[in-house]
């Protein structure tokens, strides 16, 4: 929708529209994300739908515990921006509020969460991860109003386009809520959509995984994380691998999977992950999703065995 620039650059990097080639070519530098916790929490963990969660998340909701730990917003970004300025020499940033739901509060009190990220030094925008079902009209203003100065990106826990999925997996919310959501963002052609998505939930085949990526392109969305399912310890998934009622994915077909999924996305879609990158005292299966360089690289030498790239189907 907005702040679309040539991806020559990215293209010629990689077979698809790369994250940090973008960023890159709007800043024309490297752009470190700097993972955030706000300390908010979930309507799938709270009671308000549920107390359980997505099967697949512990209760630590992704986050990283600095909240916990008494650390604020700016003092979560300058801890990161020191590591991110040691080992990629990154001078801009963008804040990336990651733990649980980060709509998931009263405007005001969002409003000062968000401003104090953007008032950090270098940071030139910020990311904000949150559920299709936690969002509204005045929220959605707030965000936009911000792209006048800053790169917003707001990132819709989606998962699945499929209803049956999204039940199994105890996500609390159906696929309309996913499409309201995009539509409530449709007229501000500032703000950024990014859908995350999971490859290898309970019950789906390879074409209903594939059908999300057609569904995607169909609404427009500006970018898409793919995840890939892995099973993390405390969670009701592993409680399913241990009884034998989940296989994940092999690596192999994982990877050919991507590749699948890249090949029926819109070219001008920004690919902000192909992969997941669990904590390895977390990871309980599959093992080989920790090597996360090697799934990493395998996706792109099959991309270019196959002579293929993001769009190929022709979307």
């Amino acid at each position: 929708m907005a702040w679309r620039k040539t991806l020559a650059n990215a293209e010629r990097i990689k077979r698809y529209a790369d994250y940090n080639a973008y960023l890159r070519n709007l800043f024309g530098e490297r752009v470190q994300k700097i993972s955030v916790d706000a300390g908010l929490t979930c309507p799938n963990r709270d009671g308000t739908l549920s107390r359980a969660g997505c099967i697949y998340c512990n209760a630590k909701g992704s986050g990283t515990g600095a909240f916990a730990k008494g650390l604020s917003i700016a003092q979560q970004i300058e801890a990161g921006k020191i590591g991110a300025m040691k080992k990629y020499k990154a001078r801009k940033f963008l804040a990336y509020f990651q733990s649980f739901t980060n709509t998931y509060a009263p405007l005001e009190h969002l409003k000062a969460l968000y401003d104090e990220a953007l008032s950090c030094e270098g940071v030139v925008g910020m990311a904000v991860g949150t559920r299709p079902d936690c969002v509204d009209q005045a929220k959605i203003d707030l965000l936009d109003a911000y792209t006048k100065d800053y790169l917003i990106w707001l990132e819709y826990g989606l998962q699945s386009v499929h209803d049956a999925t999204l039940a199994l997996i105890n996500r609390g919310h159906d696929f309309k809520a996913f499409k309201a959501a995009v539509d409530l963002v449709a007229p501000k052609k500032k703000l950024n959509v990014c859908a995350h998505i999971i490859l290898g939930l309970p019950g789906e085949t390879r074409a209903m995984m594939l059908e999300n990526a057609g569904i995607l392109g169909d609404l427009g969305v500006d970018g898409v994380k793919i995840h890939l399912l892995y099973v993390v310890r405390g969670t009701a998934l592993a409680k399913m691998y241990g009884q034998g009622r989940y296989t994940p994915l092999e690596q192999q077909a994982y990877v050919d999977l991507v590749c699948d999924f890249l090949e029926r996305l819109p070219k001008s879609m920004i690919i902000q992950r192909i992969t997941g990158d669990p904590h390895a005292d977390e990871l309980v299966a599959p093992l080989w999703a920790a090597r996360y360089r090697e799934t990493f690289n395998m996706i792109q030498h099959t991309l270019e065995a196959r002579d293929s790239y993001q769009g190929k189907c022709g979307t």
